[in-house]
């Protein structure tokens, strides 16, 4: 239990640090027989640093709990 919240810390430093990432998806544009056109399309996924925050929060409670047992 004590690895699982150092990993949920990390993970929630790692959160509010980085508050989202884009990805690029190809997505079909025209097809016609033989000819096909594709179009790069950017996505982006973003979170607020106070998510990061409350996992930062949540893996320091287990670590406590867990240092307890």
């Amino acid at each position: 239990m004590k690895t699982a919240a150092i990993i949920i810390l990390i993970v929630g430093l790692l959160m509010t640090l980085y508050t989202g990432f884009g990805f690029m998806t190809k997505e079909k544009v025209l097809d016609m027989g033989d000819i096909e056109m594709t179009m790069n399309k950017h996505h982006t996924a973003a979170w607020s640093p106070l998510l990061g925050l409350g996992v930062m929060v949540v893996g320091g409670a287990l670590l406590v709990v867990a240092k307890k047992k």
